[in-house]
């Protein structure tokens, strides 16, 4: 450390108490004690900005770094503004060190942090713990059989099942349940993947010859996650093994944990064996937030961001206007904090309008292909029903095709997805309606005025 950098490196060593108390808060207290409790203050050098902490084990520092590096430059930033970095450095480092400071020894050693004695943590964000899932009745049920999973004694209910729109939680929850499950089981085998990688590395070991292999690693798990499990829709082989898998941890009394978009009973083109072992344990629906529980989630971020001040009717904004998820919530947070940050601006509601416009725009709503079909039918006089039906009269297959082509222009699903929808009709068959629609409005006015008018009525 610079001589002439001595006082101010004093003073930054005083903040690193604070520092560390915010992160505590921010991050929950089994997360801090696992990971940053054992981290010291080391030096700061007002040339570059940069603040050095250090921790004895090299593993726990690199750890450290990669996961929790933005936060700790955030947290310094806000009791010392002219932060413009954060370093853990451990092992060697931190041994030399120590050497050096004989007048102020580093405190005695301490053991590694308990969770990285499971290697089955590694592939795991402890920030995605229980003690930040915030809690409230759109969610209780799902946050309280997450918990109950992550348990030593046997839980009630195997296999769980999460179900929810984007960004409302389920994989925080899967990384809860890990984690949890890794502390209270040091020896255990956990496989965390999203289906769509399930998928593909069951297509590659059949390709190389390799399914023993593949087979003998999903089946040694104590407990098995797998993330957004639409994804194996209309995938038969991957069914099938899916579903050999499930029996078998079912059997061997291991434990399984699903997230999927939609509950199992709307997951068309999934056969109905999957479906029964699915439905057969607990199914735990998370519903769209409430404003009580986005307003929490704000508050408890800016809890531990106490040089950062947000009045009131920023945060009222923000609960207003990112209503589908918590994932625009937080983002459009992040990026009015990171705004203010970098510009020395002060928050206050002109700049959240300013700032958050586009981001407000996208977060409206989007619609579905039932609300689509809903929307068709209302305008055309005709039973929801007929949407799937395979009667062709022009009454019928003509409002089914406008409907098609919207579903097609207003939702980000796939041909064959939509076709599902309808009856399951072939991808083709979808195709071909959305060309004809599109054909149509060109010379049909009438048409494109019923299309513009049903438009209305579902962004209306």
């Amino acid at each position: 450390m610079d001589a002439r950098n001595g006082a101010v490196s004093g003073d930054a060593a005083t903040l690193w108490p604070r520092v560390a108390e915010g992160l505590r808060r921010d991050l929950g207290a089994r997360t801090f004690d696992h990971w940053l409790k054992p981290v010291r203050f080391a030096d700061y050098c007002t040339l570059s900005g940069v603040v050095t902490l250090e921790t004895q084990s090299r593993f726990s520092a690199n750890w450290i770094n990669e996961r929790f590096g933005d936060r700790l430059e955030l947290a310094w930033r806000q009791h010392l503004p002219a932060v413009r970095g954060v370093t853990v450095r451990g092992g060697a480092a931190a041994a030399a060190r120590a050497e050096t400071l004989a007048t102020q020894p580093l405190p005695a050693f301490e053991a590694p942090p308990p969770a990285a004695a499971n290697p089955a943590l590694l592939g795991f964000d402890p920030r995605l713990s229980f003690d930040r899932f915030v809690v409230a009745r759109s969610n209780i049920l799902a946050a309280n059989a997450a918990r109950r999973m992550a348990m030593v004694e046997t839980p009630q209910f195997n296999p769980l099942y999460l179900c929810s729109g984007t960004g409302q939680g389920k994989t925080h929850l899967l990384q809860a349940i890990a984690q949890d499950y890794a502390a209270a089981h040091p020896t255990a085998t956990i496989i965390l993947m999203s289906a769509e990688k399930f998928m593909l590395e069951f297509v590659g070991a059949m390709r190389g010859g390799d399914m023993m292999a593949f087979k003998a690693r999903l089946r040694a798990a104590d407990l098995l996650l797998l993330d957004d499990l639409q994804f194996v829709i209309g995938k038969n082989s991957t069914q099938e093994e899916l579903l050999h898998t499930i029996d078998d941890l079912m059997t061997a009394g291991k434990r399984l944990v699903v997230t999927a978009d939609r509950p199992p009973a709307m997951l068309d083109g999934v056969e109905a064996r999957l479906l029964s072992r699915l439905s057969g344990g607990l199914v735990a629906d998370i519903e769209a937030p409430e404003d009580d529980l986005r307003e929490r989630i704000i508050r408890q971020r800016l809890a531990a961001m106490p040089m950062v001040e947000v009045p009131d009717p920023v945060v009222a904004y923000l609960v207003k206007h990112f209503t589908r998820n918590i994932r625009e919530l937080e983002g459009a947070l992040n990026k009015l904090l990171a705004y203010a940050a970098l510009t020395g601006t002060v928050i206050d509601l002109a700049l959240a309008e300013d700032r958050l416009a586009e981001n407000v725009r996208s977060a409206r709503p989007r619609i579905t292909i039932d609300e689509i079909q809903r929307a068709v039918c209302a305008h055309y006089r005709l039973d929801k029903a007929e949407m799937a039906s395979k009667r062709r009269v022009r009454a019928i297959a003509r409002p089914r095709q406008v409907a098609m082509y919207l579903a097609k222009e207003l939702t980000p699903r796939s041909y064959p997805e939509i076709g599902r929808r309808f009856g399951g009709r072939d991808h083709s068959t979808v195709i071909h309606a959305v060309r004809t629609v599109e054909a149509l409005r060109v010379h049909d006015s009438e048409l494109d005025a019923e299309i513009a008018a049903i438009r209305r009525s579902l962004n209306g």
